[in-house]
């Protein structure tokens, strides 16, 4: 029997100000095109300690040119597309510094900072999209008390 394999992604719901940076998913994207998606990627090989915090650190500075502290882990999903079997973390970030930005423009169309309300009501917001946001805001504000 095959083992079962799965590709990682880790992802970062970046909050400044009581927004959250989201990015419009290029035209040509196999997975979720046009879409508002969290900031990330693929998890690289990669040796030592928190390799995801560290792919979210990385993926945020390519894909949106700002950088982030104190990032947090805070809920997983699995899910297939046609071509693989994924693990998708989770992050909060908060922002750092930097201006967003699009940086590849075959990945990213568009950034945006939008509460978690315009998230939720943006026709454009997959509902896992908005569910991650939520839950990313719950930990959020669950830490601050």
């Amino acid at each position: 029997m095959d083992a079962v394999h799965y590709v990682v992604n880790a992802e970062a719901a970046v909050h400044r100000d009581g927004e959250y940076l989201l990015v419009e998913r290029a035209a040509d994207e196999e997975h979720a095109a046009g879409a508002l998606a969290l900031v990330g990627g693929k998890v690289e090989v990669t040796e030592g300690r928190e390799v995801l915090e560290a792919t979210v650190r990385r993926e945020v500075k390519e894909e949106v040119g700002v950088t982030v502290a104190d990032v947090a882990y805070v809920t997983s999903s699995a899910f297939e597309t046609p071509d693989d079997r994924v693990v998708n973390t989770v992050f909060l970030a908060e922002y750092d510094a930097g201006t967003a930005r699009v940086r590849d423009p075959d990945e990213v169309a568009a950034v945006h900072w939008l509460t978690p309300e315009d998230v939720r009501d943006h026709p454009d917001a997959p509902q896992f999209t908005a569910d991650y946001v939520e839950a990313v805001d719950a930990h959020r504000v669950e830490r601050q008390s």
